[in-house]
């Protein structure tokens, strides 16, 4: 199994988690961006920078990930390719997407793409909190647990 991360808009609060999790478990990291990105030195933690364009990043993560990988992103499309291709996709802010809520994500977020595009002001996320960092180091941590049995 190996960790990927959609690393241009990734808060680094949570990259910094990811560091340290590779190290501790052994487990491949690979930061995609369209970006030079500044990594910890490690034997685990790898960048890959792609051309800059729209989804570049994404396809690239979907062309070299495998069944059974975990994959860090907020982004919902690349996370639909993600379990289509048989991987696991955790946002950011520690939620898994799944099979069963991928369509329903899908779906708002055509909604709301819709609603801005006719001039709605549909406001953004919320601030990244305390409360949402520790949510995504707990759902990583038992997702570790579960896939790297020893």
């Amino acid at each position: 199994m190996q960790i990927w991360i959609d690393a241009d808009a990734c808060p680094r609060v949570v990259k910094e988690i990811l560091y340290r999790a590779a190290d501790r478990v052994q487990v491949p990291l690979t930061l995609v961006a369209n970006r030079s990105l500044q990594v910890p030195r490690s034997r685990h933690i790898r960048t890959v920078q792609v051309a800059s364009g729209f989804d570049v990043a994404d396809q690239e993560i979907v062309r070299r990930m495998a069944a059974g990988d975990l994959v860090i992103t907020a982004d919902i499309p690349l996370a639909a390719a993600v379990i289509e291709k048989g991987g696991h996709a955790l946002e950011p802010r520690g939620e898994f997407f799944s099979e069963e809520n991928i369509g329903e994500r899908l779906a708002m977020r055509n909604f709301m793409d819709e609603l801005r595009s006719s001039g709605v002001e549909t406001g953004g996320p919320a601030s990244f909190s305390k409360t949402d960092r520790t949510h995504f180091a707990n759902q990583l941590d038992r997702f570790l647990a579960r896939h790297l049995k020893r």
